[in-house]
């Protein structure tokens, strides 16, 4: 009863300083006839770092790691803070801290990133070898997707400047990611070249990239490259009801799901492509488990597949590649016990087996990891990432869909023959360079994707649960 009282304590003090801080920034506002306050009142910011602290001292997955002597007002905001506590994340097994994800970010910012909002060209980059930077991929309804431009093309000059190798990379990120506007110059896979005017625009992010069926030696397979879990969720079941349609009625025996740059999102988007996976004989049996900390048990939970749609498959292929992430790992570990679930890619899945929940604290939501989850053979913990069946190379030289891209054209080779391409049958990035070309992407050529599963479920019950 004692740490009960303490918490109840701890946590209406916490909601007595957030209350405050609200009042007091609110007051700031600018209002007829007095002069606008540009700095906020002494105090609040530490206020809202000692929230920040308090929050993850209860939701923190690893919160009994956390020092008491931890203090949060000598951080610039709650993002430092949040990057500084993922230091106390000790796994058995692990040398290291494994926690790479708490962060925070402001409401606003949060707002537009889970309903896929951005404002940018829509398209990323990756060095194929040194001084071959390709279009990775390509966002449907960006600006660079209305200019026709495509996954696979090659930049060979940015405003004029044809310098494009791994030393100007400061320059290609200011090109590609910051300018509100830039003129590329491409060279298309027949050879031709194309100057490109880009200017920088809002839009909606489409995550489904692509989705077709492929015919040989008498079978029919689906291919379905999906980019995000997070986004508009209504259309994004509207097209999996479309796709998974279409692959039961043109009778598909095996599905490959395109995840290699797919950062993760909402758990409950994996949920429904799960379901519309699983075999018929998964129905109703174990997905998934949550484990939160002892503090918050309660929010412990089992999640179970609800079969969706008629197709029904024993195996499906998933490529993948160290930007593979959370929810797309949760998925893949979710149907692991239920059908013969292969991976094809140039790496390892990127590794986490957490998530988080968003928390507002004043203008900022926190993302403190919070829980873990397990499949019903209780396999989880893969901080290393999920091991592959076939390393092949990243084919950034095709475009989706192309049947010779490297990761597609060894799936469709052991669909139709029972073995994967060799290496070199098929052309790709060499899956002994792609290390080299990941450390470019991930220091240089910035992974602006997300990474992480998130469960705004949790945030209504933990705040019952607290009065707050």
């Amino acid at each position: 009863m004692m740490i009960k009282k303490m918490m109840i304590t701890k946590k209406s003090t916490l909601a007595f300083s957030l209350l405050a801080s609200v009042l007091i920034l609110t007051s700031c506002k600018k209002e007829k006839g007095v002069e606008n306050i540009t700095d906020p009142p002494a105090g609040i910011e530490d206020k809202m770092k000692d929230s920040v602290l308090l929050y993850s001292q209860d939701v923190y997955l690893w919160n009994t790691q956390i020092p008491s002597g931890f203090n949060p007002e000598t951080y610039a905001d709650p993002d430092k803070i949040m990057t500084a506590i993922r230091a106390y994340s000790q796994e058995p097994g692990f040398s290291q801290p494994v926690d790479r994800w708490s962060f925070a970010v402001k409401q606003t910012e949060w707002d537009d990133i889970s309903a896929g909002v951005t404002q940018d060209f829509g398209l990323s980059v990756f060095f194929y070898a040194d001084g071959d930077l390709r279009v990775k991929s390509v966002e449907r309804q960006s600006p660079a997707a209305k200019a026709g431009i495509r996954r696979g093309w090659r930049i060979t000059k940015l405003n004029g400047n044809a310098n494009i190798t791994n030393g100007n990379t400061d320059f290609i990120v200011q090109q590609v990611f910051s300018n509100s506007s830039t003129l590329f110059t491409f060279q298309k896979p027949d050879g031709s070249t194309a100057d490109i005017q880009l200017n920088a625009a809002t839009y909606q992010e489409n995550p489904i990239f692509l989705d077709t069926v492929y015919s040989g030696a008498g079978k029919k397979t689906g291919y379905l490259v999906f980019n995000s879990f997070l986004g508009d969720t209504a259309r994004i079941y509207n097209e999996f009801q479309r796709i998974f349609n279409r692959f039961s009625q043109e009778a598909v025996t095996d599905v490959i799901v395109d995840l290699r740059y797919n950062g993760g999102g909402y758990v409950t988007v994996q949920s429904k492509l799960a379901n519309y996976l699983v075999p018929a004989a998964g129905n109703g049996n174990l997905m998934m488990k949550q484990e939160f900390n002892n503090n918050n048990k309660q929010f412990n939970s089992n999640t179970n597949f609800n079969k969706v749609g008629s197709l029904n498959i024993s195996r499906v292929f998933f490529i993948v590649s160290n930007n593979t992430a959370s929810a797309s790992e949760l998925l893949i570990n979710n149907l692991k016990p239920y059908m013969d679930v292969k991976l094809v890619g140039p790496s390892n899945t990127y590794g986490k087996p957490v998530g988080y929940f968003p928390i507002p604290v004043s203008d900022w939501y926190i993302f403190p990891v919070s829980f873990r989850t397990t499949n019903k053979n209780g396999e989880g913990n893969y901080y290393n990432g999920i091991p592959l069946d076939k390393q092949v190379g990243d084919g950034l030289n095709k475009d989706w869909g192309d049947r010779d891209e490297a990761a597609l054209a060894s799936i469709l080779k052991y669909i139709n023959s029972g073995s994967f391409s060799v290496a070199g049958e098929v052309p790709g990035i060499a899956a002994r360079t792609y290390k080299n070309a990941e450390v470019i992407e991930s220091n240089t050529i910035l992974n602006r994707s997300f990474k992480g599963s998130i469960d705004p479920s949790v945030m209504p019950r933990y705040e019952a649960s607290q009065g707050l």
